[in-house]
């Protein structure tokens, strides 16, 4: 760990975030000593990819916004230059059998560039795709009913992270997986994940990561989630991305100033903490 950085946060152009400026996050990340800080907003998702108007419109930016959005934090970047590394990013999503779209997102501004948060939000559902992260009765009717048990859903889930790492590996800039265990946004108000099958899920991606040079986002936003209470990375794959050689950088998922340096004291820890030699639970 070599520089305090949160590589993973959102802006005005968010719909379902904030209308504060980002002077007020980049004032409170450097507030915090924090030296370097991602801007990765959600671009825009293919018409009707959720077959739900209201909901479609809370979840991605436009790309008549793409122009606006790159010039509002590029003007940021030079304005804190030599207080704080903004850097210019993206947060998004593996779009299943689609990647024509996301390369008619990034093709125009893989110059400009810096960070990728490659994220898993959607699954194939009742009626199409659907939010896995949106609310918990959502996931039940939707996910959980349709794919038969929770064990089907984590699997699914996972095999489109494996999806994703290999989408990752073909864009421009740093590359991250946001939230590997997003899936687990309502442990507490769904039937309960088995922790044996999201390991073994975890550890089969982590040479997938490798071999694809392709980061973790270590997202700390399920902490202040109420039906979470945990961070989306466990501290075990932490220890052990670091050990393969993974860049891990901590996520804030910051949706409003408040948030920005959420939970760093836990990626603080796991970071520091080192792994017991031979053991694969430390």
């Amino acid at each position: 760990m070599t520089i305090k950085w949160d590589g993973h946060s959102h802006t005005k152009f968010c719909k379902h975030g904030h209308p504060d400026e980002l002077d007020r996050y980049l004032d409170r990340a450097v507030e915090l000593g924090f030296e370097r800080y991602s801007v990765t907003e959600h671009p825009p998702l293919p018409d009707r990819w959720i077959d739900d108007a209201p909901l479609m419109a809370e979840l991605a930016m436009g790309f008549e916004e793409m122009p606006a959005y790159f010039a509002y934090v590029r003007e940021a970047k030079k304005r804190y230059e030599g207080r704080l590394d903004v850097t210019v990013g993206l947060e998004i999503d593996y779009l299943h059998d689609r990647f024509a779209f996301t390369e008619r997102i990034v093709d125009p501004w893989a110059d400009a560039l810096e960070d990728i948060v490659v994220s898993v939000h959607y699954l194939p559902g009742r009626g199409g795709m659907r939010c896995i992260d949106y609310k918990p009765d959502d996931f039940k009717t939707n996910l959980l009913d349709y794919y038969g048990s929770m064990e089907q859903v984590v699997d699914a889930y996972f095999d489109h992270v494996e999806l994703a790492i290999e989408t990752a590996a073909r864009l421009p800039g740093r590359k991250r997986i946001g939230h590997l265990g997003l899936i687990g946004k309502f442990r507490q108000a769904l039937p309960p994940i088995d922790e044996g099958q999201m390991r073994e899920r975890l550890e089969k991606a982590l040479p997938l990561l490798v071999r694809a040079n392709v980061g973790v986002d270590v997202n700390t936003a399920g902490l202040r989630v109420a039906t979470c209470g945990v961070a989306y990375v466990p501290e075990w794959l932490i220890r052990a991305c670091v050990d393969a050689g993974v860049e891990c950088v901590y996520g804030s998922d910051s949706h409003k100033p408040e948030q920005v340096g959420f939970g760093w004291d836990y990626f603080e820890r796991a970071m520091r903490r080192e792994a017991k030699p031979g053991s694969r639970n430390p």
